[in-house]
């Protein structure tokens, strides 16, 4: 016959750790670090930049664009071309203005480089960097 002792314990439920409130924290900062994070838009490609003596750090806020040695012009990853310029950094600049910063390679032609920089300022930007190599 068991015990007084016995059925008592027998009759008391399990007890267990309750996550739910861990889990809810858990939650909430993962929330937080996604909003407060800031995602820069890089490139996508490597670019052989010349030097220059004076250089100016930009604020990460800026437009990237990139003009490889072959001519192709890049933003986020993908090759959007000189005639796509124009229409990337205007959709970019109607949330607000922000300066637009061309990484060109030191192969790249002058003409070239123009284009991607009228295509910018005809977009309503009303800063338009190069980027360099502190020299």
């Amino acid at each position: 016959m068991p015990t007084r002792l016995q059925r008592r314990l027998e009759q008391q439920p399990e007890q267990g750790i309750d996550m739910s409130p861990l889990l809810d924290v858990v939650f909430i900062l993962l929330i937080f670090f996604i909003v407060t994070t800031v995602f820069v838009k890089e490139t996508g490609v490597e670019v052989d930049k010349p030097q220059a003596i004076s250089i100016q750090k930009m604020e990460q806020t800026a437009i990237l664009l990139a003009i490889t040695d072959n001519g192709e012009v890049f933003y986020d990853g993908s090759n959007v071309g000189v005639a796509g310029v124009r229409g990337i950094v205007e959709q970019l600049q109607r949330r607000e203005p922000r300066p637009v910063v061309i990484q060109a390679d030191k192969t790249v032609p002058t003409e070239l480089l123009l284009e991607v920089i009228d295509g910018a300022k005809l977009a309503g930007a009303k800063t338009v960097n190069l980027a360099a190599l502190k020299g």
